[in-house]
């Protein structure tokens, strides 16, 4: 795979949507909202993230199964194509301010240049979507393996041009909050089996209690993941969890989805968002210490049923 332009190897559907191929793998973009809690005007999507999915002839194949087939040597076009097509149909939905994450992996450039010319092919695809550097977010994942140093250099160079940086999987491996607090991202999104390990009992409740105030207190807003229950949306609400995704609110569509229809873009939620933003470090110091048992408190309002759509990209 050599693609001479970022645009080289994309496919547009008759819908509009945009994916690529690699061989006779057909590599679709499916996106996935990242909900925004306020308070004042209840969830609002504050950005997608971008998903693949991978078809051969017709047959879905697990991303992990397709990405030990690519060749070494094709990876970070892969990496870069993937991107593209996921910043194009995140335009396409004509938003006017939902970010979209999309994977980086630093390691995949061996040099400076590389690295450059990565960065000029993002902004390209932005400019493209119509969206700007500040809503496109790199999201670099705690498993990547990539040195400290090298992930403190891109954060700090993404974040001079007007990109988002947010650090993937937190509560994995060696996650701690010295790192972060050299590493300076936007967001952090905390690994899904982890957070729903700790949101099912009190002790790692009010270890999540204080991780997410710190965050707060730094600057770092923390995007839970993996929610697969109403319960578990619930308790971050309680921990005052500004960003939340998973299951149990929405389920990832393909390109071009069906989001604007069921989750119109409010702008009520944009202005309560900032108010949010000022409070939240100091409003988690008020949540109870000692939480009951998530398996034992009821729901103290009704289920939400929107997160329950099934769609065509789940």
């Amino acid at each position: 795979m050599t693609p001479r332009s970022i645009f080289a190897n994309l496919v547009r559907g008759q819908d509009g949507a945009f994916s690529t191929a690699y061989g006779p793998y057909l590599l679709n973009s499916a996106l996935q909202p990242i909900f925004r809690n306020n308070p004042q005007a209840g969830l609002d999507i504050e950005a997608f993230e971008g998903l693949v999915r991978v078809l051969l002839d017709g047959e879905t194949i697990a991303p992990g199964d397709f990405f030990r087939l690519v060749s070494p040597a094709d990876m970070s076009d892969i990496d870069s194509i993937l991107r593209t097509i996921h910043i194009l149909n995140t335009g396409r939905l004509n938003r006017s301010r939902a970010r979209i994450f999309v994977k980086f992996h630093p390691g995949l450039f061996r040099t400076p240049n590389e690295m450059r010319q990565e960065v000029e092919r993002i902004k390209l695809a932005g400019h493209e979507a119509g969206l700007g550097p500040d809503r496109i977010v790199c999201e670099i994942s705690e498993k990547s393996g990539a040195a400290d140093d090298i992930v403190v250099a891109f954060t700090q160079h993404m974040k001079a041009i007007g990109f988002r940086v947010a650090i993937d999987d937190y509560g994995a491996g060696d996650s701690d909050l010295a790192r972060l607090k050299r590493i300076r991202p936007d967001y952090v999104k905390f690994d899904a089996s982890w957070v729903r390990d700790f949101l099912d009992n009190s002790a790692g409740y009010a270890l999540l209690r204080v991780l997410v105030g710190q965050m707060l207190e730094d600057g770092i807003e923390p995007i839970f993941e993996g929610l697969e229950d109403v319960w578990q949306v619930d308790l971050c609400e309680e921990l005052n969890v500004p960003l939340m995704q998973g299951y149990a609110l929405a389920r990832p569509e393909l390109a071009p989805t069906n989001f604007n229809e069921t989750f119109p873009e409010s702008f009520a939620g944009f202005a309560a968002a900032s108010t949010t933003r000022h409070a939240a470090a100091a409003d988690y110091r008020s949540l109870p210490a000692n939480p009951v048992s998530p398996a034992r408190t009821p729901l103290s309002r009704p289920a939400r049923t929107f997160g329950r759509r099934h769609s065509n990209g789940a």
